[in-house]
């Protein structure tokens, strides 16, 4: 029987030992852990912080190239726009905007009446005459 007691003490002891050692280890390194952790959690914000900043200034490249593009394309179109009525104005004459104003006249689904002025710009009464007949 003392062999089995003492091979339960042994035991008993090498548990305790084992408990001791492993909270005296938990006690010692688990701070150290806790500064590695906080240490890598830092740097992991720091790598995220610096892909969300490089991100942000494509995205701003990306803009200001689309910005450059479309304000190209404006000059052009606005370029191509006062060709076009350049070369308009320089082809239209008093007898063919006369001519366009009969045409639109003969076109035309309701009775309209153009009475030219001095200024060359027509005065059209025909609908308020129209509408004021019909009221009486």
């Amino acid at each position: 029987m003392s062999d089995e007691s003492s091979v339960g003490k042994i035991l008993s002891i090498i548990l305790i030992v084992l408990i001791v050692g492993a909270v005296t280890g938990l006690a010692y390194f688990y701070p150290q852990y806790k500064v590695y952790s906080k240490e890598m959690e830092g740097k992991a914000d720091l790598a995220e912080a610096e892909w969300s900043k490089k991100i942000q200034i494509e995205e701003a490249k990306g803009m200001l190239e689309a910005a450059k593009y479309n304000r190209e394309t404006e000059l052009i179109q606005a370029n191509t726009e006062a060709e076009a009525n350049r070369i308009v104005a320089g082809s239209l004459d008093e007898m063919y905007i006369k001519y366009k104003m009969v045409e639109k006249m003969t076109d035309s689904e309701t009775q309209v009446i153009y009475i030219p002025t001095e200024a060359g710009i027509p005065i059209i009464e025909a609908k308020r005459t129209a509408t004021a007949a019909a009221g009486a």
